[in-house]
């Protein structure tokens, strides 16, 4: 760490770990999922195409609470809507516990998905706008290091449930909690994030608004106080920002921003279709396709999980230094290749289990050293204060939108034309993806906010 960064106060620090945190919920809930599709199938006789369903539905949510996130944000600030999206990860976790049928069990999934797609929003924003240009990255990428960390957190929670329960479908016979906590042990898996989305609510109470939301919506004393306090500088000039104030919302379409906004769009789309939640969603049952029995394909998924939040840590340590552009290029040619070993693989007939895990393992890492951690820091940073939220929105809308695609057609898909191009579909997108980041994407490193802004600017004016 840098000495400017050492010397950032405490209070600068706290603010942004809590507001990361909304990435627990996120990773949680993202993996939680995993753990539970053989035994929801079992429970409710789901077919394939219920499975995808099942899989899928909180991607349902997330795309609207993504949609409406930035709009919200920007008429109420950003947190009252990351309270919001607290709330209903809550509410999310208590019912999806304890649905008695299936379409219970959906609902209550699209109510979480609607807090995933907020705090996906407005965590990465949140800390965006508070952060200083120097340890920008770092700042923001804790938001996917928390992500990571929920990941994990929801594949060991899953394991431990799982290694003292005796899975199956509960009769008149058993009670509540022997229902719960040990026969239909999926009920459980869910219930445990009514914790960390408790606590999150709670120390969401603590955290200020964000300054630029202060500036840009006429509280220019409060945002002076509050840069202040957290020893950051205040780039743009205020008087500028009631001209900006008074920008047209339909401004988000002016020709100067297009490919700000083509550059967000790409990230987000490219970025699902590397497979990422795939192997997060259905990563057991590309395990058991591999050859190995539930509980060991289990155990490697936590292996899976250790290994990104290594590699995350690593992506998080050096952005500020690397840049985001190269480890993007090089992170997606290594998933590139990993990808297509894991696919040639598949087409053997012979055992291939272990080498497919360390592929998974090389494939995991890469992403988390590219895409993954710097995703998040570039939406977060690429867009013009005024239409930050708009802008946010709309292509984390996208991020979701092709999520659900792919992981509502993904079991159906592989079905009919098997595990093994399935993974060179996704390495076909990822070498097209790594032209469309060399082509498209400025590099950013230690650039303010402002500057950024102005980039595009001149970038329309050549």
């Amino acid at each position: 760490m840098n000495s400017r960064s050492s010397t950032l106060p405490r209070y600068l620090w706290q603010i942004c770990f809590v507001a990361s945190l909304g990435g627990i919920l996120f990773g949680f809930d993202t993996a939680v999922i995993s753990g539970t599709f053989a035994m929801v199938e079992q429970q409710y006789n789901l077919n394939q195409i219920q499975v995808g369903w099942f899989g899928s539905a909180a991607l349902i949510g997330a795309i609207i609470g993504a949609f409406m996130a930035g709009g919200l944000s920007d008429r109420h600030g950003r947190k009252p809507i990351l309270l919001i999206a607290a709330a209903l990860f809550f509410v999310s976790a208590l019912l999806s516990a304890i649905p008695p049928n299936f379409t219970f069990l959906i609902a209550a999934r699209i109510i979480g998905g609607l807090g995933v797609g907020m705090a996906s929003v407005l965590s990465p924003m949140y800390i965006s706008e508070i952060s200083p240009p120097h340890i920008r990255g770092r700042l923001v990428a804790l938001y996917q290091m928390s992500i990571v960390l929920g990941i994990m957190l929801a594949y060991f929670s899953n394991y431990l449930l799982l290694a003292d329960a005796q899975p199956g479908i509960a009769t008149s016979h058993h009670s509540f909690w022997k229902k719960i906590i040990n026969i239909e042990i999926w009920r459980s898996m869910f219930l445990v994030e009514t914790i960390p989305s408790g606590l999150f609510f709670l120390l969401l109470l603590w955290i200020p608004e964000s300054p630029r939301w202060l500036l840009n919506n006429g509280f220019v004393e409060q945002a002076q106080i509050l840069f202040k306090k957290l020893n950051t500088e205040l780039i743009a000039p205020i008087e500028d920002k009631k001209h900006q104030q008074n920008q047209s919302k339909s401004s988000i379409l002016h020709p100067q921003w297009r490919k700000a906004l083509l550059v967000g769009l790409g990230l987000s789309i490219f970025g699902q279709f590397t497979g990422v939640n795939i192997v997060i969603y259905y990563g057991p049952t590309i395990l058991e396709n591999a050859g190995f029995e539930l509980d060991s394909a289990v155990q490697f998924q936590v292996l899976i999980g250790i290994i990104n939040l290594i590699f995350t840590a690593i992506a998080l340590w050096k952005i500020d230094k690397w840049g985001r552009k190269p480890l993007l290029i090089g992170g997606m040619t290594a998933v590139f290749l990993s990808l297509c070993g894991i696919g040639w693989l598949f087409t053997s007939t012979e055992s291939s289990g272990i080498l497919i895990v360390v592929l998974l393992c090389i494939y995991i890492a890469s992403l988390a050293l590219s895409i993954n951690a710097v995703i998040w820091v570039l939406l977060g940073e690429i867009y013009p204060n005024h239409i930050r939220g708009q802008a946010m929105s709309l292509a984390t809308f996208a991020n979701w939108a092709s999520n659900f695609g792919a992981a509502f057609l993904f079991p159906y898909y592989v079905s009919q034309v098997g595990m093994s191009t399935g993974f060179f579909t996704f390495a076909a997108s990822c070498l097209v993806a790594i032209f469309f980041f060399y082509k498209m994407i400025p590099e950013t490193k230690g650039m303010s906010l402002e500057d950024i802004e102005n980039y595009w600017i001149h970038q329309h004016k050549r």
